[in-house]
């Protein structure tokens, strides 16, 4: 790939730069990485994370989740998970995520569809 079609798919931050333009705190950020749920870039093993902020990025950090996103509490009863499984399933890409960063509703937002056990529920 050429640099110029790099840069086009957003600029590469450190931790610190990219927090400061999402509005999160550096550990928001590397929690999220090691999550899985947000992609970041290393020069050589150890060093410093850098992330690209592309518009993807940029549209998963928002103030307001929408409609059909929960927080992860109601996304685990809904889907009858753990925590963990609604985090694996998000970073296979399955259900999809927002970081919302309005007042004391900071957090994951997870777009789930409830489960449904009457879906397989036998009649006779």
């Amino acid at each position: 790939m050429l640099r110029a079609e790099r840069r086009a798919e957003g600029e590469l931050l450190t931790i610190k730069k990219a927090a400061a333009v999402l509005g999160v705190a550096p550990s928001t950020l590397h929690r999220l990485l090691n999550a899985g749920i947000i992609q970041g870039e290393q020069l050589t093993p150890g060093a410093p994370w850098r992330i690209r902020l592309t518009h993807d990025v940029l549209a998963g950090f928002n103030n307001d989740a929408g409609e059909g996103f929960m927080p992860m509490r109601e996304a685990m009863k809904a889907l009858g998970v753990s925590r963990q499984t609604v985090l694996q399933r998000v970073k296979r890409g399955e259900l999809d995520a927002v970081h919302v960063m309005r007042g004391k509703q900071k957090g994951l937002r997870i777009k789930a569809i409830a489960r449904q056990p009457e879906l397989f529920d036998r009649t006779s």
